[in-house]
């Protein structure tokens, strides 16, 4: 997996108090989201996954793309640079954070039915938020995704149709 990171400080600490660290953590995940598409869209990328959170070392925001044929260390060195400044320029974070530009590795995570619908074929592994036919976790190759329902082979040869909407984490799971 690949990742560039760039730093970033302020002193002004304000945001963080002013408002909940959840609340202010989705708000600022929307607003880069908003951001960031544009232009990877120019630079022939897809947006994956954003992620705004404290860790150990201090606030992380991180930025997962893709491509078709891979990402290399040059697109998101040049993604990290292009945002870096834009950020700047929309002052949308007023305290110090560490922005991360990454591929999404092989355990790539499936947020859209568009991604199913990339990945069939592949194995996959998907928890849900209800139980369906008496479990929330499944692994299985990718067979089909329409209508809302995703078609998940498991290892017996049994397949199981998953509702997209009660899909509450899936990811590749490829065999290495």
């Amino acid at each position: 997996m690949w990742y560039f990171t760039f730093k970033w400080a302020n002193n002004a600490r304000s945001f963080f108090f002013y408002k909940g660290w959840y609340d202010m953590a989705g708000e600022v995940v929307e607003r880069v989201t908003s951001i960031a598409v544009p232009l990877l869209t120019e630079l022939g990328l897809e947006l994956v996954d954003v992620e705004f959170r404290r860790e150990a070392g201090g606030w992380i925001l991180r930025l997962y793309l893709d491509r078709r044929g891979g990402v290399t260390l040059g697109d998101c060195q040049r993604v990290s640079e292009e945002l870096s400044d834009l950020l700047d320029v929309e002052k949308l974070i007023d305290h110090p954070y560490t922005l991360e530009v990454s591929s999404p590795g092989l355990n790539r995570p499936l947020r859209r039915e568009s991604d199913f619908l990339r990945f069939i074929g592949q194995r996959a592994r998907i928890s849900t938020a209800e139980a369906i036919v008496g479990r929330r976790r499944f692994l299985g190759v990718l067979k089909g995704c329409e209508d809302g329902r995703i078609s998940l082979e498991q290892q017996d040869g049994t397949v199981v149709v998953i509702p997209y909407a009660l899909i509450a984490k899936a990811r590749l799971d490829p065999i290495l």
